[in-house]
Parts: C-alpha cells; sequence; structure tokens
C-alpha cells in the first residue's frame, strides 16, 4: 500500500506556520522592549496603577443621569 504523502506535507506547512508566528511574535517582544521604558514615564515612589486618580467627588457616570429624573417621579408619588 502506497503512502499518504498529503498528511506529510499538511504537516509540514502547519509546521512552518506555527514557526512564523512564533518569530513575528518574538519580533514584536524586541519592539515592545525596545519602547516600553521610553513610553513609560513615572514619578519614582509613584504607583503606576494609581497614577492619575483624583482623590474626592467624582461627577456622576453618564449612564446614572436619568436617575434624576427618577427620583422626581419617586418624590411626585410619594406626596400624592
Amino acid at each position: 500500500m502506497g503512502k499518504r504523502s498529503g498528511v506529510s506535507m499538511a504537516k509540514r506547512q502547519k509546521e512552518t506556520v506555527r514557526l512564523q508566528r512564533q518569530r513575528d511574535k518574538e519580533e514584536r517582544r524586541k519592539a515592545a522592549r525596545a519602547a516600553g521604558p521610553a513610553e513609560r514615564e513615572t514619578v519614582a515612589g509613584e504607583d503606576p496603577d494609581i497614577a492619575g486618580i483624583v482623590p474626592g467627588p467624582q461627577p456622576p457616570a453618564v449612564e446614572f443621569d436619568d436617575l434624576d429624573d427618577l427620583d422626581d417621579r419617586t418624590q411626585r408619588d410619594d406626596e400624592g
């Protein structure tokens, strides 16, 4: 019986694609390493996770703007 050569060809193509993806990923990592420290400008001793957050009352979120109308309707229902 003969071999099924299509299987080995498909396997070889998959392996080529996998290796190319691996090379592309490594290039992206190198670019990120090179550009990374220059883009990260932080003050010494400042936690980067909370940098730029202002303490105190925050403005209401856009999704809660309609709650004022709801409060007015609730008060009218309580009065009447």
